[in-house]
């Protein structure tokens, strides 16, 4: 459990915790060869920020679609195509075409604060938790911001 502890009087430590803790375990994923379209649609009704991409086999880490990949299928509706030439645009693109393979990943078993390390220095919005090679959860800024808001009220 969170544990605020004062550090010199400008802020908390979060001692002991470790990724797995803190994780989302029921991760929603797509496989690399699927279209821009069911991505597009997925994230908007689960309202997701980032997709963990699996190979074909549905085992091993592809890559991670974010919302910023899709944004670039989204200009061409904001040139003025329309929503229906924006599907059709999204619909001609597999995942693997937009979606980022080089992935930093995290064990369940890395200190919660190291985690938080890594988003920040990379500037990065989610880490995939893999464990003997497969995905077994994510952690996003949003992990962090619900483990603080449960544990403030």
């Amino acid at each position: 459990m969170f544990k605020p502890q004062p550090k010199s009087g400008k802020g908390y430590v979060m001692e002991g915790l470790k990724v797995r803790e803190v994780m989302t375990t029921e991760v929603t994923t797509l496989k690399r060869n699927d279209k821009l379209t069911l991505a597009d649609d997925v994230m908007q009704l689960g309202r997701i920020r980032h997709l963990p991409i699996l190979e074909d086999d549905g085992e091993q880490l592809a890559g991670i679609l974010s919302q910023r990949d899709l944004f670039r299928g989204a200009l061409a509706q904001a040139l003025g195509y329309g929503q229906y030439a924006h599907r059709k645009l999204l619909d001609t693109f597999s995942i693997k075409d937009v979606m980022t393979t080089d992935v930093i990943t995290i064990s369940p078993d890395t200190p919660l604060v190291a985690a938080a390390r890594v988003l920040m220095e990379r500037k990065i919005g989610c880490l995939p938790v893999v464990k003997g090679g497969r995905l077994i959860g994510i952690i996003t800024e949003g992990d962090f911001v619900a483990m603080v808001a449960r544990n403030r009220m």
